[in-house]
C-alpha cells in the first residue's frame, strides 16, 4: 500500500493527441524526491526521446508544476513548459506564471506529458480528474480572441494557455501566452504546440494541495516575507513591486550595460525619457502578479494593455533604435497577440537593421512583426536570417537564441552564464546580474571572471531547484534556499536542508547537459559573439567598457567545465554522471 503523499499530488496525466487515450501515471516517491517537479520532472520524461525532431509525435509537450505550487509558500505560482526547442534544436524549458500550474495542482495533477498530433486543431480541457480533448474553430485566432473566447465558456478563475498565429504560421521565436499577460517566452515552445495540433490547455481545478505540516509552512512562510520586506530590489520604492523589471532600465544605462544599435553600443543617449517612471507618467499601470505572489511584479496599464517588461522596453527601444514610448507599446501588445517573444523578436528585428542598413518608422516595425508571425525569413530568427545574408557573426545569439538586454562586456559573470546556458542566450539560467548590478546576495567584481565559473555553476544549481520547486527567481534577490528549504520540508514531509536543494539541482543541470551533448552540443556551442572579444562598448562617466579578454574566457569558461564535472570539450562524463545518480548517457 503507497503511504500518503504530500506537496506532489502523486499523478501525472499522459494524454495521446493522436489516439486520443490517456493515462495516468503514478510515479515512486523516490522520483519525486530526486527530480522535485517543475523542471526537474519534466527533464526525467524528456530525456529518453529528447532527440527527435519537433514534428515527430513521440516528442513531448511538458506541462509540470512543483511541489510549492499551489501552497501558501510565497511566490509559488510558477510551473514549467518543456520540450526540444525548434530555435536551437537544444532542450528548452520556460517558467510561465498566472493560474496555470496552480490550477494544475488544484485539479489533481503534477504535470502533464502530451504527445501525438491531432488530425484537427484542438484543445485540452482540464477540470479536476475530467479531462478531455476537443476540436476547435480557433485556428488562427490571435491568443487575445482565444482567451476571450474560452472565458466565455469556461467558469470563473479557470486557467488559460494558448498560441498565436507565430505557431500556427511556423515561426520558432513562438511563444505561450497564459492568463493574457503571461508568457512563455523562450525558445519556440509555441511550435511544438502547433506541431500537435494544439491550439490552448484550460484548466480548473477545485481540490488543494495536501500540506504535511501546516504550522511550519506558515512559519517558513513568515520567514521569507520578512526578508522580502526588507529587499529594496523587490519591495523598496524603486523596486519591482512599485516598477515592475523596468526599474532595471536606467540602471542598466547608467552601468554602460545597455545593448545599443544590435549590441553594438552600450549606452542609449534617450534612456531617461524612456524609463519605467515614464511608462507611469504615461499608461497609469496597475500592479497584478502570479498566483500567490506578494510581490505583483507585473504592470498592466489603465487601458488593460500588459506593461512591457525590461528586457522588452530594451530590446524595441535601444536595441533598435527606436524612441517612441507609444510604439514599444503597440510592439508588446502585438507580439503577445500573434504569440512571438519580445526578446527575439527584438533582437531579430535589431540584427536586420545592421545588416540591412534601414531604420524601423512605426510602421515598418508593426509590419515587420506581422511578417514574423507569418513566418517571413525574418520569423525564423536572427541567426537564419544573419546566416542568409552571410554575416551569420551579427546574430546577437548563443545556440541560436537571441540575448536579453544584458551586455555581456559590462558583467563577466553574464558572458560566462549567456555562453554555457543549457537553453541558449539565457539571462535567468544564472542570472549573474544579482550579484555583479544588485549587489545581492553577495557583490562582485563584474570586470574580472576569478571565481565566476563557480558562482555560475552554483547559481545554475540554484536556479534548477527553483524551477523545480515551482517558485520565482525574483524571490530569491531577498530570501534563499535554507528558507525554501523549510517550506518545503513542511509542506513535503521530506526533510531537506538548503544544500540538499542545491544537490538536487546540480543534478537536474548534468541531466540538461546529458541531453544537449546527445543533440551533438560542445564546448564550440558554449561560446558568444565576436563582438563582445573584439568591439569596446559604450565607455563613460568613469566606466571603460573594453572588450572582453578572450584568453580570459576560454580559461573561466575552462574552469566551469572541470567544476561541472565535464570533459576538456564541455561534454558529461560517465563517472560525473554516476556520481549523481543519473543514468550515463550510452
Amino acid at each position: 500500500m503507497r503511504s500518503p503523499i504530500s506537496g506532489w499530488t502523486g499523478k501525472i496525466l499522459h494524454i495521446d493527441l493522436g489516439t486520443g487515450e490517456m493515462a495516468v501515471q503514478r510515479p515512486s516517491r523516490r522520483l519525486y524526491e530526486t527530480c522535485l517537479g517543475g523542471r526537474g520532472l519534466a527533464g526525467h520524461f524528456l530525456r529518453p526521446v529528447c532527440s527527435l525532431e519537433i514534428n515527430d509525435p513521440d516528442l513531448p509537450l511538458l506541462v509540470f508544476a512543483g511541489p510549492l505550487t499551489g501552497t501558501i509558500a510565497p511566490a509559488s505560482g510558477r510551473g514549467t513548459i518543456m520540450s526540444r526547442s525548434p530555435l536551437t534544436g537544444a532542450i528548452c524549458d520556460s517558467s510561465v506564471g498566472g493560474r496555470l500550474a496552480t490550477q494544475l495542482k488544484r485539479a489533481g495533477w503534477d504535470g502533464l506529458v502530451i504527445t501525438g498530433r491531432a488530425e484537427t486543431v484542438c484543445g485540452i480541457e482540464i477540470r479536476d480528474d475530467a479531462v478531455r480533448v476537443t476540436p476547435t474553430d480557433l485556428a488562427g485566432t490571435t491568443t487575445d480572441e482565444t482567451f476571450d473566447r474560452l472565458a466565455q465558456a469556461g467558469p470563473r478563475g479557470m486557467a488559460m494557455a494558448a498560441i498565436g498565429p507565430a505557431a500556427e504560421n511556423g515561426s520558432p521565436l513562438a511563444c505561450v501566452m497564459a492568463d493574457r499577460h503571461h508568457a512563455a517566452g523562450r525558445g519556440g515552445l509555441g511550435l511544438v504546440w502547433a506541431a500537435k495540433n494544439l491550439k490552448f490547455i484550460t484548466v480548473k481545478g477545485t481540490g488543494k494541495v495536501n500540506v504535511h505540516d501546516k504550522d511550519g509552512l506558515r512559519q517558513a512562510r513568515e520567514d521569507i516575507l520578512r526578508l522580502t520586506a526588507a529587499s529594496p530590489v523587490l519591495l523598496g520604492k524603486h523596486g519591482f513591486s512599485c516598477w515592475g523589471t523596468g526599474a532595471l532600465f536606467d540602471l542598466m544605462d547608467a552601468r554602460r550595460m545597455m545593448p545599443t544599435n544590435n549590441f553594438a553600443q552600450t549606452r542609449f543617449a534617450q534612456a531617461g525619457r524612456l524609463n519605467a517612471a515614464a511608462y507611469k507618467a504615461a499608461y497609469g499601470p496597475r500592479r497584478h502578479g502570479c498566483t500567490g505572489c506578494h510581490i505583483l511584479c507585473k504592470k498592466i496599464a489603465d487601458d488593460g494593455r500588459a506593461m512591457p517588461e525590461f528586457e522588452t522596453m530594451s530590446h524595441f527601444t535601444a536595441l533598435i533604435g527606436n524612441t517612441d514610448m507609444d510604439l514599444v507599446m503597440q510592439a508588446n501588445t502585438l507580439c503577445n497577440r500573434l504569440g512571438l517573444d519580445t526578446i527575439s523578436a527584438g533582437a531579430t528585428l535589431a540584427c536586420f537593421r545592421e545588416i540591412m542598413g534601414e531604420n524601423f518608422t512605426g510602421r515598418t516595425l508593426i509590419k515587420a512583426l506581422y511578417d514574423m508571425a507569418d513566418g517571413s525569413y525574418l520569423g525564423q530568427g536572427s541567426l537564419d536570417f544573419a546566416q542568409s545574408c552571410q554575416r551569420p557573426e551579427l546574430s546577437m545569439s548563443v545556440k541560436g537564441m537571441e540575448l536579453a538586454a544584458y551586455d555581456p562586456r559590462g558583467a563577466y559573470g553574464m558572458a560566462l552564464a549567456y555562453a554555457l546556458s543549457t537553453r541558449g542566450g539565457c539571462h535567468l539560467r544564472a542570472y549573474p546580474v544579482s550579484h555583479e548590478i544588485l549587489r545581492k546576495p553577495v557583490a562582485t567584481d563584474r570586470f574580472t571572471f576569478s571565481g565566476k565559473a563557480r558562482i555560475i555553476k552554483l547559481a545554475e544549481d540554484a536556479n534548477a531547484a527553483v524551477d523545480s520547486l515551482g517558485v520565482c527567481k525574483f524571490v530569491f534577490l531577498a530570501a534563499g534556499l535554507e528558507e525554501y528549504a523549510k517550506a518545503y520540508t513542511a509542506v513535503t514531509g521530506v526533510a531537506v536542508s538548503g544544500p540538499d536543494l542545491m544537490a538536487a539541482g546540480e543534478r537536474i543541470c548534468y541531466n540538461e547537459r546529458i541531453m544537449n551533448a546527445h543533440n551533438g552540443f560542445d564546448a564550440c556551442d558554449d561560446d558568444l559573439p565576436p563582438r563582445f572579444f573584439t568591439e569596446e562598448g559604450s565607455s563613460g562617466s568613469g566606466i571603460d567598457i573594453p572588450p572582453i579578454e578572450r584568453a580570459a574566457f576560454l580559461e573561466a569558461r575552462a574552469n566551469y567545465y572541470r567544476i561541472r564535472g565535464l570533459d576538456a570539450d564541455g561534454n558529461p562524463t560517465r563517472d560525473t554522471a554516476i556520481r549523481l545518480g543519473l543514468e550515463p548517457d550510452r
